[in-house]
């Protein structure tokens, strides 16, 4: 979590407009992100604003002082963690779902025998079950028929809504 670190966001609307905002415009919650005395909806890189849609493009951060050795030590582990759990080197959006109180998305995705399902040039990564990887070709309906296909199982069988991450923009063809 970085929120208390940041001093300052960017913010890109459908307009093309830029907007500086600071942390106090905004109430943070798991994964996401409302604005204060204005209607938003919940995000993780994009809200509504007076009716306009709006994404995060930039932000300023104010580190604490530490020691840069033992950061850098630090980084380079959760970095090697990270590649060794997640499929970094194929395209993908990242974590698709948010985890539900008190389990994990990826757990109930490959408890539905999901892990390396395919649909078109898409599939379920048999790395991590929470990531959706494009294996050469894949279409944005290839993606949302997976996503579609994962929150229908673990519903089906944990009864557990998962909730998206990502968020599709655009309209479906």
């Amino acid at each position: 979590e970085t929120w208390n670190l940041v001093v300052q966001v960017e913010t890109l609307d459908r307009t093309g407009m830029r907007h500086v905002r600071t942390p106090q415009h905004y109430t943070i919650g798991y994964r996401s992100v409302e604005r204060r005395s204005h209607q938003m909806s919940s995000m993780t890189s994009g809200s509504v604003y007076h009716g306009i849609e709006e994404w995060f493009v930039a932000a300023t951060f104010r580190m604490p002082h530490g020691d840069g050795g033992q950061s850098r030590a630090r980084i380079k582990t959760l970095l090697a963690q990270r590649i060794a759990a997640q499929p970094l080197g194929i395209p993908n959006a990242g974590s698709v779902f948010r985890n539900p109180p008190g389990d994990h998305a990826a757990r109930m995705i490959e408890a539905c025998g999901l892990k390396g399902r395919c649909i078109g040039g898409a599939s379920i990564s048999a790395k991590h079950a929470n990531f959706i990887v494009n294996n050469g070709g894949a279409s944005a309906a290839d993606i949302e028929a997976l996503i579609e296909l994962a929150q229908q199982s673990v519903q089906q069988q944990f009864g557990i809504h998962l909730e998206r991450e990502v968020r599709v923009v655009g309209e479906r063809a």
